[in-house]
């Protein structure tokens, strides 16, 4: 046991030593930091299938992360548990001076983060934490009197008039580094203790491929294309990636990807004002859609069965790898709620299950965009043609002959439901409900 004051950094969504925020300040302020990473056990009780690929992901960085600090005489614990209780535990074998980490804005992270700074006050342990993950969280982007942008464009306007260097620099992490804590390095939790197996996966680089940037508005909508989009979704869900150094890419390189990180942004702002949206409409009135919700079609959806080749191509993607294009995530999203009229949350809590980069304020804000119910949506009269979509961004089929071989024979499903009727349908019972 330490007999000098330890000052605790708390992994998150942050698994990085370099450009690092609240690692920055805790080691900038405080010498013998010790970083920690607890496998929250509320969040992955949760998962039901035990092979989950962004567990895998997430154990093999925080491993690689614990492997860096061992080489540099320090370490890197990890916990599986309720986090409040993790660290009463370390309050009992540390004499904590402060915990450090950066913020979280869903609202199960904020309840949590809420429980333990109030358990470490009642200790006289301070609780720091700092914007990481984003340029601008909580209330830096707003209209002139203050409220919150439900609207996209004018949100990216101030957002891009509000930047300048400031906001984007690096924290210079390394310059601190002999200010970690001298310990010897414990031995990491295995997947098996946390309840889960391992599983091969193949995640994409994150290295930022340069002539994909200079070319990405001509590219992005094109599933077939080699290195047509950046694929960093996972990077920055589990923040591998620092959103600064992208943010400063894209300005020199992409203004169309950098519109795709305020977009993130923007979904982020809308959860953190709006909590309620996590399980409803962000326009009320839409709750009042009267869903079909046909199990068999959902599972056929699912599955990739519909006899759409490009909706079932994307399914199969997803399934198969945990990834999907995005133009082809907003077709299938389209098609469940709007050619099914199935109640966009079964989509929204499928993707979840299933995405790499699942992040619930994107998440949730593509499916109440794709179903009309969010903000800044679709109109709900617009609705994908899946042919229409095919001959624009995979005319000659070959994103479809990847993922579904068979669409030409005989053996191929009949469309589940016709387009012109499906249109026709949705169309109606959205007026309806929309009107009554």
């Amino acid at each position: 046991m330490p007999d000098q004051k330890v000052t605790l950094f708390w992994f998150r969504r942050d698994l990085r030593l370099e450009d690092n925020a609240g690692l920055y300040h805790a080691l900038r302020c405080h010498k013998n930091v010790l970083p920690v990473f607890i496998f929250d056990e509320e969040i992955l009780q949760q998962l039901e299938d035990k092979q989950d690929a962004r567990v895998n992901f997430i154990y093999h960085t925080v491993q690689a992360l614990k492997q860096q600090l061992n080489e540099w005489g320090s370490d890197l614990l990890s916990f599986y548990g309720q986090p409040k209780e993790i660290f009463k535990e370390l309050c009992k074998t540390y004499d904590i001076q402060a915990v450090y980490a950066n913020r979280d804005y869903e609202p199960y992270a904020r309840d949590r983060d809420a429980a333990v700074k109030d358990d470490l006050g009642k200790k006289g342990i301070s609780f720091f934490t700092y914007k990481d993950q984003v340029i601008f969280d909580e209330a830096e982007v707003t209209k002139d009197d203050g409220s919150p942008y439900t609207v996209f464009t004018p949100y990216s306007k101030r957002w891009k008039a509000k930047l300048n260097d400031f906001y984007t620099r690096s924290y210079p992490n390394l310059r601190y580094q002999a200010n970690f804590l001298a310990i010897k390095p414990s031995k990491m939790l295995s997947l098996p203790d946390i309840g889960f197996r391992e599983l091969e996966i193949e995640v994409p680089s994150a290295k930022v491929k340069l002539p994909v940037l200079r070319t990405y508005q001509e590219t992005r909508d094109f599933p077939a294309m080699e290195n047509g989009t950046t694929c960093f979704g996972i990077h920055f869900r589990f923040g591998t990636v620092s959103i600064r150094e992208m943010v400063r890419l894209a300005q020199k390189h992409s203004e169309s990807w950098l519109n795709e990180l305020i977009w993130r942004e923007f979904f982020m702002s809308i959860l953190w004002h709006f909590p309620y949206v996590q399980e409803s409409a962000f326009k009320p009135k839409y709750n009042f859609i009267p869903w079909r919700n046909n199990e068999q079609e959902f599972q056929a959806w699912c599955e990739g069965r519909t006899g759409y080749p490009i909706v079932d191509a994307g399914m199969r993607q997803l399934n198969v790898t945990g990834l999907m294009h995005n133009r082809v995530r907003m077709i299938t999203a389209s098609f469940l709620v709007k050619h099914l009229l199935v109640d966009w949350r079964w989509g929204e809590a499928y993707f979840a299950e299933k995405l790499l980069d699942y992040d619930l304020a994107a998440n949730n804000g593509n499916w109440q965009w794709a179903a009309g119910c969010g903000c800044d949506a679709a109109p709900y009269f617009r609705v994908f043609n899946p042919y229409e979509q095919t001959k624009r961004f995979d005319k000659d089929h070959a994103y479809i002959r990847k993922w579904v071989p068979e669409f030409e024979e005989e053996s191929y499903p009949k469309p589940i439901v016709e387009h012109k009727f499906a249109r026709e349908r949705v169309l109606e019972v959205y007026r309806k409900a929309l009107q009554g």
